[in-house]
């Protein structure tokens, strides 16, 4: 893993669990064994590496979907695969979603990192629309929004009330 890669897996790490302002460059300096100018190295501020982590985390999570017409002709719902990316956050990772913690935080966001908070948010319901149109839902743009509020919700207060249980019966 490069340093860079280092460092935007520990900012990840500190995001998801406390939001934007739960890491400072000399923290993840020092975790991933650096100077605090070789931060600034790979990014100039703290909003540059906010704005890459959230363009990354944005990726790597669609990428991990898949596409929603394959996972259907596969015999999968689509809905399924994505709500088991939110549980497996929730219950293996112990974390929040890091554009859902963003985005709650997205008033005080320096601008870049607000636009790519709302990158995921717009390429998720693109996705969640397809995957509620392959599903034959009659309105699958509400269906997408329903989808990422309760899902997004449910974590929530799974986590504010340290019990899963609030999460499976959400998504049952």
């Amino acid at each position: 893993m490069s340093k860079k890669e280092a460092l935007l897996k520990a900012a990840e790490n500190k995001v998801r669990l406390g939001g934007y302002s739960n890491f400072s460059f000399r923290e993840l300096a020092s975790e991933v064994g650096i100077k605090s100018a070789s931060v600034h190295y790979h990014f100039p501020t703290k909003a540059d590496l906010g704005a890459e982590l959230a363009h990354q985390y944005t990726n790597s999570f669609l990428a991990a979907l898949g596409e929603p017409n394959e996972l259907k002709a596969s015999g999968k719902n689509p809905i399924d695969v994505y709500t088991q990316l939110f549980r497996s956050a929730l219950v293996t990772d112990r974390k929040m979603c890091l554009c859902g913690l963003l985005g709650a935080e997205s008033d005080s966001l320096p601008d870049k990192v607000r636009l790519e908070v709302k990158r995921f948010f717009n390429q998720n319901l693109t996705w969640l629309s397809a995957a509620h149109l392959a599903n034959g839902d009659l309105n699958p743009t509400k269906a997408a929004i329903q989808t990422v509020s309760l899902l997004e919700g449910a974590m929530m207060i799974s986590k504010t009330l340290d019990d899963n249980s609030y999460f499976e019966l959400a998504t049952q």
